[in-house]
C-alpha cells in the first residue's frame, strides 16, 4: 500500500493535481510519523551537555534510528483516520459557511478513500 500511495503521490504532481497531491503528502507524512520510533534516552546514546544543541546525543548509532514496520492493517488504520479527520474538518468548515474549503477537503478524502479500498497484492 506504501507503494501505490508513492506512486500516486508522483502521478497527481506529474498531473498537477493539486488536490490528490495534498491528500496524498499528508497521508505519507502521517504514515511516516507512525513509524518514527520514540527516543530512547536510556539505550546506548546519552544525552550531551550542550549549550548548542537541546537534546544533542552522541555514541555510536546516535544519528540512525531504525524504523517500526507498519503492517497493512495499520497503514489502513491510518488512512481511515486521515479520511475521518477531513470528513470532521468538513463539517466544521460547513458550519463556518466555508463551502471551498469544506469542498477540498471531502474530494482529499475522496483521493484516500480510493487506496483505502483498493485491492491488496496477494502475499501483502
Amino acid at each position: 500500500m506504501l507503494t501505490e500511495l508513492r506512486q500516486g503521490l508522483t502521478v497527481a504532481l506529474k498531473s498537477r493535481d493539486r488536490v490528490a497531491a495534498a491528500a496524498l503528502r499528508s497521508a505519507l507524512a502521517a504514515i511516516e510519523n507512525a513509524q518514527a520510533v520514540p527516543v530512547d534516552t536510556d539505550g546506548p546514546t546519552k544525552p550531551v551537555g550542550n549549550e548548542h544543541v537541546a537534546g544533542a546525543v552522541a555514541g555510536l548509532g546516535a544519528a540512525e534510528a531504525e524504523r517500526r514496520r507498519l503492517t497493512d492493517e495499520d497503514l489502513r488504520a491510518i488512512l481511515a483516520r486521515e479520511v475521518g479527520e477531513r470528513h470532521a474538518a468538513a463539517e466544521e468548515y460547513e458550519g463556518l459557511r466555508r463551502r471551498d474549503a469544506a469542498d477540498r477537503l471531502r474530494a482529499e478524502a475522496d483521493v484516500l478513500v480510493r487506496y483505502l479500498h483498493a485491492p491488496q497484492p496477494p502475499g501483502g
